[in-house]
């Protein structure tokens, strides 16, 4: 199948376990941002599992099967890229990134946004061009770029460069943006159940110029 065919298949299955009450639902948690087919996740990964599973024997992204599910209307095809980047993760180059980015720019919200520091996270693991990287997205106009330069260290416990991390963190003191604050709060529990003393000296550190979400939220696990 051509990235079209795939494209209309994995459609297809879409619309056929489509749920219009739960994409109500989903929608208006989503404050109406976006169209939903109203699908769960785990059944949304069931419906496209075999799907994946063949694209991962190519051994490369398919980014124009990615760029049209991006452009459909609902919600279901953006978190189909998210996975599919998170699957095929290890044919991701430094180079890819700025293809990955466009997709960060579309469609924002926190959704997306959240499943996308995974896969620069994961690429972030296997070149460390991508630090340098997220210490310029970490002033970047557009906050939720500078959100994943917050965040993509999550889940990487004491492999986390915390240099960088304070770094980053530092570059986003200050910010009246909920998103911002939330992300630096979420970045500093998460590393505090690897490391709770570094996390505490952070927050001593900074605390007079930290947000009190942000605080909060580090402080959650110390």
């Amino acid at each position: 199948m051509d990235h079209t065919e795939k494209y209309l298949e994995i459609k297809k299955r879409f619309e056929a376990n489509s749920d219009s009450e739960n994409a109500e639902k989903m929608s208006k948690y989503m404050r109406n941002k976006f169209k939903f087919y109203g699908l769960s996740a785990p059944k949304r990964k069931q419906i496209y599992t075999d799907i994946l599973k063949e694209e991962k024997k190519n051994k490369c992204i398919d980014w124009q099967l990615l760029d049209k599910c991006y452009e459909d209307e609902h919600r279901e095809f953006q978190y189909f890229v998210s996975d599919y980047l998170l699957a095929l993760n290890k044919y991701i180059n430094f180079e890819d990134i700025n293809k990955v980015k466009r997709y960060i720019k579309e469609k924002q919200w926190w959704d997306t946004i959240d499943f996308m520091d995974k896969v620069i996270g994961e690429t972030g693991l296997r070149d460390k061009r991508v630090d340098e990287l997220m210490i310029e997205w970490s002033v970047d106009d557009d906050f939720w770029i500078r959100r994943i330069a917050i965040d993509f260290q999550l889940g990487r416990k004491e492999r986390t460069n915390t240099e960088l991390l304070e770094k980053i963190i530092v570059n986003n003191l200050e910010s009246d943006e909920f998103f911002i604050n939330k992300a630096i709060g979420w970045s500093l529990r998460d590393y505090s159940k690897t490391n709770a003393d570094w996390v505490r000296n952070f927050i001593n550190k900074y605390s007079e110029k930290m947000n009190s979400l942000s605080i909060r939220e580090g402080s959650k696990y110390i």
